[in-house]
């Protein structure tokens, strides 16, 4: 195994057994008591039990691809400031597998929730003509070829930086770079099409180009946030206080503020591009979510989603302040369970959002799951990639 003793003496690079026994333990019992609890709710209200299953499922799937999406320009950039956190960007990465068996619950809900399944789809003028592309056979082999590249891809690059904690070989860091080149290329391509068969199908009358760059800006930046309070709860536990600095808090509280910015551009820009053309087609989408109830979840979403931390974050003293950006980390993960909830539920309860006890639960349900995933790869194994050659160039990394 490379080392980097200079380092070694002051940071542990590797969780001790009873740590890491007692976070896995706790994820098991939340895991036990949510999937029993969603078992009833799936027992005693079917079509609500899918809506909130497939808000979770959308959601921890889009972080785990926006950790794949940084983890491959990492690679592809040379980054070196960013050394110390990639292995736990791998490690939520390498949740994707788990997906293969989460998306059960929303192929075998796509009666519940999708109008295109229903038999009047194929005498309405508008869906007859996309049933070719929108029925469950398709929607089934879409699913599970574009999981089944995500984690091709996760495995192979989560390997590949494993493989280089032995022996710190240059060819492992050239691999990855050979294998991110065409990943990024596969990920907009295949996280766009995920995006429009699992939520924007839900109103298969709508369409908009922009919608997977909405669903993928959405998980970068949630992405980064769950980075951001992984990296300060290992800090609070004792490890990697020297190896996550001020420094690299920094750069994280830079990227959440740009992909906070990039966010709202996206789903502006959307907004706007649709309003001005005022198609039939493709305004419904809005109409359903200016509804009702509904009406005042967008100014909300700007406002607390864009607003607040644009201007929270915009100082440097925010981003190397550990606490304002661990709240700031912390809310935008809220922030976005929102977004997800307001693009899937208006689909079900069109007057309004109507609060389940199914929803807190499925979250549970499915983040544990990802969770143990995630946790699971950080046993007696380096919680930094040790084998990097950047590592001790990262280690003396210093903010501009």
């Amino acid at each position: 195994m490379a080392h980097h003793d200079h380092q070694q003496v002051t940071d542990n690079y590797f969780l001790a057994p009873e740590t890491w026994t007692k976070v896995r333990n706790s994820l098991v019992f939340v895991a036990l008591v949510s999937w029993l609890a969603l078992a009833a709710g799936f027992a005693t209200n079917r079509e609500q039990f899918h809506f909130s299953y497939l808000v979770a499922f959308a959601y921890f799937v889009s972080i785990a691809l926006g950790a794949m999406f940084y983890v491959m320009v990492q690679h592809l950039t040379g980054s070196a400031w960013s050394v110390t956190v990639r292995r736990l960007m791998e490690n939520i990465m390498f949740t994707i597998p788990v997906a293969l068996i989460l998306v059960l619950p929303v192929i075998f809900g796509t009666h519940y929730m999708y109008e295109w399944t229903h038999a009047a789809a194929a005498k309405d003028p508008t869906l007859s003509k996309k049933l070719g592309f929108l029925n469950d056979q398709w929607f089934i082999i879409r699913s599970f070829i574009v999981l089944g590249l995500w984690t091709l891809f996760s495995w192979r690059l989560y390997s590949i930086s494993r493989a280089q904690d032995d022996n710190g070989s240059l060819k492992h860091t050239q691999a990855a770079e050979r294998w991110s080149a065409p990943g990024l290329l596969m990920l907009f391509l295949t996280a766009s099409l995920a995006a429009y068969d699992w939520v924007m199908s839900l109103d298969p009358h709508w369409y908009s180009t922009m919608f997977g760059v909405y669903f993928l800006a959405g998980g970068a930046l949630a992405f980064m946030a769950a980075l951001i309070l992984i990296c300060l709860g290992l800090r609070s536990a004792g490890y990697l206080e020297n190896s996550v600095k001020d420094e690299h808090y920094h750069d994280l509280g830079k990227w959440l503020f740009a992909l906070t910015v990039f966010w709202a551009y996206v789903t502006f820009s959307q907004y706007m591009l649709i309003w001005y053309s005022n198609l039939p087609e493709e305004v419904a989408w809005f109409q359903r979510r200016l509804a009702g109830g509904w009406y005042n979840w967008r100014p909300f979403l700007i406002f607390c989603h864009f607003f607040i931390p644009f201007f929270a974050l915009m100082p440097r003293a925010s981003k190397r302040n550990l606490k304002v950006l661990g709240f700031f980390a912390g809310y935008l993960m809220l922030m976005h369970y929102f977004d997800i909830y307001w693009q899937v539920m208006p689909v079900l309860h069109g007057k309004g959002p109507q609060v389940s006890w199914m929803d807190p639960v499925a979250f549970l349900a499915v983040g544990s799951v990802f969770g143990l995933m995630f946790w699971s790869g950080l046993r007696k194994k380096p919680l930094v990639p040790v084998g990097d050659p950047r590592l001790d160039q990262c280690l003396a990394f210093h903010n501009v």
